[in-house]
């Protein structure tokens, strides 16, 4: 597998395998295992998703050393400000039976009780992201659903600027303004939801033709496009044969017109997340 590299020099493999929605314990525990013994090295998972302790699970029972695996966490929403980060990362570290986390991002911009002071509360929250950073506790620190004026704000004020803003990427939703921004400010692109409109796709006769032209599932030619944009694609099945699949986009690229083709699609189901506003409640929020 590729990598990327971050910009205090840490390198991040280039597709990950996401665990949002795997709370079914057999499901999720064995889903990150056979992820892991796949190939896949990159691990995504969020204190808000309520499964941090199969994750954990499924990394001991994969045998893959803690050395091989790239494992990223986000911070929940009713966790923001500086007291509440450290006791917030150890949970997830003694969840993930792990002393330290690869990569640790804010989920959200804006969130309950902080609608008019977003940018004291992200910057007060930063400062323990950014002294866990200088223990060693976190390899690389970053953000979530974070456009170009909740960036200006760490990147202006902040001691350390955000290395990794992972959003929604995907034919339909491409936020052209916040990629470049992260791309002119040396921030790595994390696309979730790449596959999102594939269903909608594979209706499309150009779309058949790519996959035809290629040899390529649906997946795989979406998958690609992430990485031709310089973003990294996090994937989510529970099936192996999918996993597989997902980890085979690195023998082809497409060409300029294909992507230009997949760049302009749009479709009225797909939009943007709004994100300048309290981020709604998650429903397992609450229950941890």
């Amino acid at each position: 597998m590729d990598n990327y590299t971050l910009a205090n020099g840490v390198q991040i493999p280039s597709i990950g395998y996401g665990t949002w929605k795997n709370v079914k314990p057999e499901e999720c525990v064995n889903g990150v295992k056979f992820a892991l013994e796949l190939g896949f090295k990159h691990i995504d998972c969020a204190r808000v998703y309520a499964n941090e302790k199969l994750v954990g699970q499924g990394i001991l029972e994969s045998g893959v050393s803690r050395e091989d695996i790239f494992l990223t966490s986000k911070l929940r929403n009713s966790a923001h400000g500086y007291e509440n980060v450290r006791k917030e990362v150890e949970a997830t570290l003694a969840d993930l039976h792990t002393d330290y986390l690869d990569l640790y991002l804010i989920h959200w911009p804006v969130v309950a009780g902080h609608q008019e002071d977003w940018q004291r509360d992200n910057l007060e929250t930063w400062k323990a992201f950014e002294e866990l950073y200088e223990e060693g506790k976190l390899k690389a620190i970053g953000v979530s659903n974070f456009s170009v004026n909740h960036l200006e704000n760490l990147v202006e004020n902040a001691k350390i600027p955000p290395m990794v803003n992972q959003i929604l990427i995907h034919p339909g939703v491409l936020l052209t303004e916040d990629m470049e921004y992260c791309r002119k400010h040396g921030i790595l692109l994390e696309a979730y939801s790449p596959l999102a409109p594939l269903s909608a796709l594979t209706r499309e006769e150009t779309f058949r033709s790519i996959m035809a032209r290629h040899d390529k599932s649906p997946a795989q030619i979406l998958l690609r496009f992430i990485l031709e944009l310089g973003a990294l694609p996090l994937t989510k099945t529970i099936h192996p044969y999918r996993m597989s699949e997902n980890l085979h986009v690195y023998d082809f690229s497409l060409s300029k017109e294909e992507m230009d083709f997949l760049k302009s699609w749009s479709h009225p189901d797909f939009a943007p997340r709004d994100n300048q506003k309290e981020r709604p409640p998650q429903a397992l929020d609450a229950k941890i």
